[in-house]
């Protein structure tokens, strides 16, 4: 008996998880390294903060869309699989090293601009760093594609393991032998422990390359031009789209330093991105949810019920993350020493952009009507409404409220692109999705979080348990009112579509 998808998707989930949940979670354990070794007023994590957003908006632009239209040319009906992701791996390859080239004869100008004439390697090293991920994106689509989540994980796994164990001689062993043994440490300068952050990367992204030598004889397929041209008419808007997304994610970070230029916006941004490290627990769940569910609708979509799929995965969607928020915000005096205490004063962005991480989660869940009609052009629309509405915020309101901004800006600019995303979807192909359940467990998780907050009872454990009712009140109602009837959730969605 075939395997039901929807439970299938769950369990590629779970395995998705353990990569990008666990895994990324265990590298967000250096950020507590790097926020108590890298003090708020030098301005250092500030510099990470912001070389890390540049490289999420290069990585948008050299994939230009790719990974999606993979999918979506290799679940088309008489497709070569081989071939397409041949064709995907030669152009996307070519992009990057094209770039690299680039940064490398104009290095002089682009750290004169950025601001980084001190150490100009720190810009050259992320442009082979986000040149080399975007080339094993794709790679990585491939292993989604042929459901492969343990390849995946272990990959993912592979990177997290040897970047935290880097990490932590650098930051916490090689500190001591190079006092105690100077001779032994002549490549280490204990002042370069920014620097050191980059040139690890750089060393475990390599390394996670030859993991996919397998994968990669497929480039014997060769560059198939007339396949590439109806590949790059589906795929621009999707470089639009994946531009004005990824720009709703780090335009507050890259233009910070522009609006509130020297060591001041260094501190400012470093203290605003260590924080926001705190509500990338829901950024997880997405990207987790996403790896597995991508491949599963576009596999899926020839079926007639999955319509009624889509629904019911946004509605529970909704209710994990919204747990999720309750969670981090319910046990805060636990979460906050996450980070060193000279970062404490940026702790009140994090339900804010907790938030703005949940409606993006939801516009992505609505995304999939543009791109299962090939009307990727709408989602381009949307994101790019959605970054000006952020960008304006950031540029009018930062210079008074500072990174409050920046955090608001982000919940606008999502809220919008979910909002128009879905009103136009339910015009142009039509998802029954229940609203009113949906606004719900939003607004049941917020007004339950500000009920919190009316009263703090002085100790912390007084506080923590406190707190737990509050969260045990959500869980319970959401079990009663959804939870238990998925529990078996293939009677359940027999039920759902014999109506």
């Amino acid at each position: 008996m075939a395997k039901n998808p929807l439970k299938k998707l769950l369990s590629d989930t779970a395995i998705y998880g353990l990569s990008s949940i666990i895994g990324r979670f265990l590298n967000y354990l250096l950020v507590p390294l790097y926020t108590y070794k890298i003090a708020a007023e030098s301005g250092g994590y500030g510099i990470v903060t912001n070389l890390y957003a540049y490289t999420g908006l290069l990585l948008a632009l050299l994939t230009f869309g790719m990974e999606t239209t993979f999918f979506r040319f290799s679940n088309k009906e008489n497709s070569d699989p081989d071939k397409t992701l041949s064709t995907s791996l030669i152009t996307v390859g070519s992009v990057a090293l094209f770039f690299v080239l680039m940064v490398t004869i104009f290095l002089g100008p682009i750290n004169n601009a950025l601001g980084y004439q001190d150490h100009p390697e720190y810009v050259e090293i992320m442009a082979i760093i986000v040149a080399l991920d975007a080339f094993q994106a794709i790679l990585f689509s491939r292993l989604r594609y042929e459901n492969r989540p343990i390849k995946f994980a272990a990959l993912k796994l592979l990177f997290i393991g040897l970047n935290i164990g880097m990490n932590l001689f650098i930051f916490l062993v090689a500190p001591n032998i190079y006092q105690q043994y100077p001779s032994l440490m002549g490549w280490y300068n204990p002042d370069y422990q920014v620097g050191y952050i980059f040139v690890v990367n750089l060393i475990c992204t390599s390394i996670v390359t030859f993991g996919f030598i397998p994968e990669l004889r497929h480039l014997r397929n060769g560059l198939d031009t007339s396949l590439l041209k109806k590949m790059l008419k589906y795929t621009w808007p999707l470089l639009l789209l994946s531009l004005a997304g990824i720009l709703n994610q780090v335009a507050d970070k890259i233009c910070y330093r522009f609006i509130v230029p020297g060591t001041e916006g260094e501190v400012q941004l470093g203290i605003y991105g260590a924080c926001v490290k705190i509500a990338m627990i829901m950024a997880l769940i997405t990207q987790a949810f996403r790896y597995a569910y991508e491949p599963f609708v576009f596999g899926n979509d020839r079926d007639k019920k999955s319509k009624e799929t889509q629904a019911l995965v946004m509605k529970l969607f909704v209710i994990v993350t919204m747990m999720a928020f309750m969670a981090v915000m319910m046990y805060m005096d636990i979460f906050k020493h996450f980070i060193s205490p000279s970062y404490w004063e940026g702790l009140k962005v994090i339900p804010i952009v907790m938030m703005a991480e949940v409606f993006m989660g939801v516009y992505f869940n609505l995304s999939f009507w543009y791109k299962l009609t090939d009307q990727t052009l709408w989602g381009a629309i949307f994101s790019g409404i959605g970054c000006a509405v952020l960008l304006a915020i950031n540029f009018i309101f930062v210079p008074q409220f500072g990174y409050m901004a920046c955090a608001w800006g982000g919940f606008a600019g999502y809220g919008i692109c979910m909002v128009l995303s879905y009103l136009v979807g339910q015009k142009k192909a039509p998802v029954p999705y229940e609203v009113g359940k949906i606004l719900f467990y939003m607004a049941f998780a917020v007004a339950l979080y500000l009920l919190s907050k009316l009263y703090q009872p002085e100790g912390m454990t007084a506080r923590l348990a406190y707190n737990t009712i509050y969260l045990l009140v959500f869980v319970v109602v959401a079990y009663i009112l959804d939870i238990k009837k998925v529990f078996n959730i293939k009677t359940f969605l027999i039920n759902r579509l014999k109506h």
